[in-house]
């Protein structure tokens, strides 16, 4: 089983918008989709993908109880396809009410983006959302970018060491364009607390490495930590497991980095 354990998805209405935004966000990056469902749907079967981890971010707390609804609406709709992440914001008027409400949506994790967001990850006003989730949810964090530290790796660590119960996935290899100083500072911390609820995944990462580094990023990390991650509409299905393709693993780090590791992480195996 092929799991993308990265992917957003936005409304038809705004996703050109959305998708525009985040290019024009990341200095004019190019975006290879629109950013529509049926259009996620549609190239990740045609490149063998069998299920998508689906979110969206809020960038302002307004936005939080939209996204759930329509997150919720897409994964009643693809059942089979579709795993959904709700959305929060540190400033959303009632945390854990929300929280409770996007768990009875059916939403299995929770999706944020400091640098979308203008918090830090380790900000004290983002606390009642992790302890909101702490034992319950999984949170998705965008790690890494090079001009501001909100989301760096040191950051998340400090809320690993803060809630030792919440399950985090560093996205981007934890800390997009500081791949090295991630995989040392958690791969380090997962070879030394074993049972820590530690994952990332290599989204939007493959383009900017040799398969060489990307092959030692993993195993830093352990593949029973990685997971495989489009950050659709970045980039798309067939490219990205093209790159994937590239890399020198075992047959069981491959199947747990394209599938078994979500599976383990969503409690399904």
């Amino acid at each position: 089983m092929i799991i993308d354990a990265h992917a957003h998805i936005f409304p038809d209405k705004i996703a050109q918008k959305a998708s525009a935004g985040i290019s024009e966000f990341y200095g004019g990056m190019n975006m290879d989709s629109g950013g529509t469902l049926n259009e996620l749907l549609q190239k990740g079967s045609e490149a063998g993908v069998d299920r998508f981890i689906v979110q969206s971010v809020a960038t302002v707390p307004e936005q939080v109880t939209a996204i759930n609804d329509y997150i919720s609406y897409c994964v009643d709709k693809y059942p089979d396809k579709l795993i959904g992440f709700g959305a929060m914001h540190p400033d959303f008027p009632d945390i854990q009410k929300e929280i409770e409400r996007l768990i009875s949506l059916g939403l299995r994790g929770i999706k944020l983006h400091s640098d979308f967001q203008n918090f830090a990850i380790d900000d004290e006003k983002a606390f009642p959302i992790y302890e909101a989730s702490e034992g319950r949810l999984p949170i998705l964090f965008h790690c890494g970018d090079p001009r501001s530290d909100r989301s760096s790796p040191d950051r998340l660590m400090n809320v690993v060491k803060r809630f030792p119960r919440l399950t985090v996935i560093g996205a981007h290899f934890a800390g997009w364009t500081v791949w090295e100083k991630s995989s040392e500072l958690l791969g380090k911390y997962i070879r030394e607390n074993p049972k820590c609820r530690i994952y990332t995944d290599c989204s939007s990462s493959l383009y900017a490495m040799s398969p060489n580094h990307a092959e030692n990023l993993i195993r830093k990390f352990g593949a029973d930590r990685v997971m495989w991650g489009t950050d659709y509409p970045m980039w798309n299905a067939k490219e990205e497991l093209a790159r994937f393709d590239k890399l020198s693993l075992t047959p069981r780090e491959r199947e747990l980095v394209l599938g078994k590791t979500a599976l383990k992480l969503l409690g399904e195996i």
